[in-house]
């Protein structure tokens, strides 16, 4: 072999180490990366569990307001609902204790005007009656027969 040909040889050696070392660096590199992101992930996972059970039992506890929230509106709700038909009937009876007597008393003012009414007419028939009467008088004294 010639001299070139060994030092190509040679160089050829260098590079297939180089490469090599290269390689080795890059496994070295990612088994780091990897434990890096391994603990990483456990720090994460370690932090995380916690908020998610915070989180959980955040929500349960909104899920019990709210529907204890919705058991108070329903009872506002039907109390809302029986004082407006106590105050319906309330009003009601009110309206019948007001409205019965002065319904009776206008009856009773009806009965008074027409008795009135009944008087004034009797008054004023007798009224014409004795009107009438001299004239038929008269009439039946210039009658002869």
């Amino acid at each position: 072999m010639t001299d070139t040909a060994e030092l190509f040889l040679g160089i050829i050696a260098l590079a297939v180490v180089v490469m090599a070392a290269i390689q080795v660096a890059a496994i070295f590199a990612g088994l780091r990366l990897a434990r890096r992101v391994d603990q990483l992930a456990t720090q994460i996972d370690q932090e995380i569990k916690p908020l998610i059970a915070n989180l959980s039992a955040l929500s349960s506890e909104a899920a019990r307001a709210a529907a204890l929230a919705a058991k108070q509106a329903e009872r506002l709700d039907k109390v809302f609902g029986e004082m407006v038909d106590r105050v319906d009937k309330t009003l009601a009876v009110a309206q019948e204790f007001v409205t019965g007597p002065a319904r009776q008393g206008m009856a009773i003012m009806a009965g008074v005007k027409a008795l009135i009414d009944g008087f004034r007419g009797l008054r004023e028939s007798s009224r014409r009656r004795n009107a009438s009467r001299p004239a038929v008088e008269e009439e039946e004294s210039l009658f002869i027969g």
